[in-house]
């Protein structure tokens, strides 16, 4: 039997290329993204030089200073403050209740005048049995409204003495609010200024970082050598006041001694009565003079004696001891072992005494640095100092020439 051919139709395979161009066009476009994308996209920051981060740093240790001498003043200003609307509240209540104490006080007389009624003077003066006693009577009554308008009187200032101490309490604490509100953004801005400069910090590499500490040691050794030249000349200016000294003394002893060799017999006794009012006269001179220079010699070797001994203690912004201070803090501190009492910042520490320029400076005299006057130290002699530097740092010894300084003075 033949075989029959199939009436079916033999299936032809078509293969199907759409999903593989659509990949391929997919992957085409996000390769000619990408390629856009590194084309147009702009080039990677470079890193700051290891000078600029340290140039920042120390812009922001330095604005950070003087973001703390702003708290400083505004908790002063604030304490003051806080003390006077205290006083002035109590005031207030002691006047309140003298106020209500006169207020008593009418009300009795009020409550009286009540009681007996108002009558007319001459129908009291008819209706009496005894004209003498209406007489009498009235001479009373005089007196008694003499005192009950005294009592209004006293009522009156009163009310207006408490009104406008209730005045100033209201001022008083609006300045209050203002000061603490300042005290707030001061905080906040000192603690943003340090964030910066540890988030700056933090992101140097080890090797950054060492060569950080080179470019400090560096300056240091630069501000030390300035120092010593400062005591060099320092050192070299005191010989020569003291051969002056010797010599004006010399010459001064060898004239008295030729005045008295060339006076005579009759002379001798003028004289020598010349000469000794001449020599007493002289040495109270030299001595008022030594005493002066003594007295704020000893002072400062109080000041010195208490800021050595908080050598090693932490800088803290707003701090002012015993356990850690910031630079104005450990400043006021010293000084006050001398008995001195000086303001709390540097912004009105730098008013106090009498200004000195570098050259003159003597152990015990404040330095401040930087054009804002955000920094102080105290002045050991030999171009150091001991000041409470930064945050991170502790309480030491240290060049004058570390930063640039603003100008000097002599609190006492």
């Amino acid at each position: 039997m033949p075989v029959l051919a199939s009436h079916r139709k033999p299936r032809t395979k078509v293969r199907t290329t759409t999903p593989a161009v659509g990949f391929t066009t997919a992957a085409l476009a996000s390769v000619t993204l990408l390629s856009t994308q590194s084309a147009t996209a702009a080039p990677a920051e470079p890193k700051p030089a290891i000078e600029d981060v340290q140039k920042k740093v120390d812009e922001l240790y330095r604005q950070a200073g003087s973001a703390t001498q702003q708290y400083n003043r505004a908790k002063a200003a604030s304490t003051a403050q806080r003390t006077k609307v205290d006083t002035l509240l109590s005031d207030v209540a002691k006047r309140t209740e003298k106020i209500n104490e006169a207020r008593r006080e009418l009300g009795a007389f009020a409550a009286e005048q009540y009681r007996t009624g108002g009558i007319a003077p001459t129908a009291t003066f008819f209706l009496a049995d005894d004209p003498q006693a209406y007489f009498d009577q009235s001479r009373l009554m005089s007196r008694s409204t003499e005192r009950q308008q005294k009592a209004v009187d006293d009522f009156r200032t009163q009310q207006a003495a408490a009104s406008k101490k209730r005045a100033e309490a209201v001022q008083s604490l609006e300045s209050l609010t203002e000061t603490q509100t300042t005290l707030r953004s001061s905080k906040h801005k000192v603690q943003n200024k340090l964030t910066e400069a540890r988030s700056l910090l933090a992101k140097l590499t080890a090797e950054e970082k060492a060569r950080l500490a080179e470019l400090e040691r560096k300056k240091e050794a630069e501000a030390k050598e300035k120092a010593e030249k400062l005591a060099r000349r320092q050192a070299a200016e005191a010989k020569e006041r003291e051969e002056r000294e010797e010599r004006e003394a010399a010459e001064k002893k060898a004239r008295e001694e030729a005045a008295k060799e060339s006076g005579g017999d009759s002379g001798s006794g003028s004289g020598s009565g010349t000469g000794t009012g001449t020599s007493p006269g002289s040495g109270t001179g030299t001595g008022t003079g030594t005493g002066a220079d003594g007295s704020y010699a000893a002072k400062a070797e109080k000041v010195l004696a208490f800021a050595r001994a908080q050598i090693g203690k932490p800088y803290v912004w707003g701090a002012s001891g015993p356990a850690s201070y910031d630079c104005s803090g450990l400043t006021q501190a010293a000084w006050r072992e001398a008995g001195v009492t000086l303001p709390r910042t540097t912004w009105d520490q730098v008013k106090v005494g009498t200004r000195v320029a570098t050259s003159d400076l003597q152990p015990g005299d404040l330095v401040f640095f930087y054009d804002d006057i955000s920094h102080v130290g105290i002045y050991k002699g030999d171009g150091m100092m001991i000041h409470a530097p930064k945050p991170g740092a502790n309480v030491r010894e240290e060049s004058i020439y570390y930063m640039p300084i603003y100008g000097s003075v002599r609190p006492a």
